[in-house]
Order: structure tokens, then sequence, then C-alpha cells
């Protein structure tokens, strides 16, 4: 996979940004907050092609908020070499995006790379009743997450062939 390497300390500083970010937003408007990221395993976080699909990603949750008529109170958006990420405060009920969201998820062919939570009021992250699929197996993501059962580079060959897959379709 193409794509500048990041290291450890510089995903964990990004989280410690991204839930900065979360807790300010939240605490401006009291209101749920969308936090969309591409999920990318390895030390490339991104690249054109990951930036294209979360363009993509970006796009199907504002035509969705629309659809639902959800206001959308601000946005921000980062796109640093640790991976592209997208804020929204929206005014509604945190159950009611996070549904959306999952549909989002499970209805592209990108869904997979998706990785969009909903905080609430309360600074938790709401939790999907069911668990996500692993990129290559039908197993739990995250048990084959946790015991490394694929490796990097097989989970990256995944990654690279949705992306493909799907983005030939747009050129």
């Amino acid at each position: 996979m193409q794509g500048i390497k990041v290291e450890i300390d510089e995903i964990l500083n990004c989280r410690e940004k991204r839930v900065a970010i979360q807790n300010e937003m939240i605490k401006k408007y009291n209101k749920p907050v969308i936090s969309f990221t591409m999920n990318i395993p390895g030390p490339i976080k991104t690249n054109n092609e990951i930036k294209k699909a979360f363009d993509i990603g970006k796009n199907l949750i504002l035509e969705k908020l629309k659809e639902n008529n959800i206001e959308i109170l601000e946005i921000q958006e980062l796109n640093e070499n640790t991976g592209n990420e997208l804020f929204i405060s929206v005014d509604s009920q945190a159950e009611k995006i996070k549904n959306i969201t999952i549909a989002i998820e499970e209805s592209s062919e990108l869904g997979r790379l998706f990785d969009m939570d909903v905080i609430d009021i309360n600074f938790e992250k709401l939790s999907r009743e069911s668990f996500r699929k692993c990129l290559i197996c039908e197993e739990q993501a995250q048990e084959c997450g946790r015991s490394r059962k694929h490796s990097v580079g097989e989970l990256q060959n995944k990654v690279e062939k949705i992306l493909s897959k799907k983005l030939l379709k747009i050129k």
C-alpha cells in the first residue's frame, strides 16, 4: 500500500486530539457528535484512494442527514498523515444518528472501511448491536484483531481490493 507510514505515538496523539475535538463540540452544543474515520489497518492511514473513499463516506453522511432533516451545527475535518477525520455536531437524538450511520456502513461497498462513531451528550460512544465482521473472514472483527489472526499485509491487500473495486466504478 502506498502512502506515508505513521508511528504508533502519532496514532495515539491523534486519538487524544480526536477525543478532545469530540468533547469540545459536545460541550459547545450539548448535542451528539458523529466522528468519522477510515478503518485502515497498518502503518499507512491515508493516500489518494483512501481520501477518495473518505470523501464518499462524508458525502453519504451529509446526504443522509439532509434526507432526515437533521440540522448540522458544526463540521470540522482533518486530513493528516494519521488519517482523514470528520466531526459533525448534529441537532438530533444520538440513537437516531447511530441507526443512520450503521445503515450507511452496511449498505455501502466501502462500508467495511468506514468507522462512523456517534458520541452522545454524556461523552459515551454508542455501540452497535451486532459485531462487525472481519475484512478477510466472517468472524468477529474485534476477535481477529486481538488475536492477530491475519497479517497486516493480508489486511492491506483486502483494503486495496475494496478500494479499487469501488473507485473503478466511479471513474
